[in-house]
């Protein structure tokens, strides 16, 4: 996704001014070492549940003040450094805009994406 380039796109919508003061933008990258105990990650194979994905995001789309999310959620083995997930939340307020990010991460992450780490040996 680039970033700019998806935010313009939303910024054509007639009705953004209007109900946008903030937008907030997550950017998944690939770690190069392992949460749980900091091991060397050689990749990561992914595998996002785009069906959930959209059910989620339709969710967090009822919350007050929210107008639009955009996800973008890549499949495949990725290297250290590599984009995986993006995510733009665009409300009214940061009151608003800030939780539904929050929520809407923690929820693709946990119930949406299966990843698998390659570690070096």
């Amino acid at each position: 996704m680039n970033i700019s380039e998806t935010i313009a796109k939303m910024k054509e919508d007639p009705e953004f001014a209007q109900n946008v003061g903030m937008l907030l933008v997550h950017n998944g990258v690939v770690r190069a070492w392992s949460r749980k105990d900091r091991q060397e990650v050689e990749s990561l194979e992914v595998t996002p549940d785009y069906e959930k994905i959209e059910a989620i995001r339709q969710d967090f789309l009822k919350e007050e003040g929210i107008f639009d999310i955009i996800i973008e959620a890549k499949s495949g083995r990725f290297q250290p450094g590599d984009d995986l997930l993006f995510i733009i939340v665009a409300g009214d307020l940061r009151e608003n805009v800030k939780p539904v990010l929050a929520g809407l991460l923690d929820r693709v992450k946990a119930e949406a994406v299966s990843k698998k780490e390659i570690v070096t040996a």
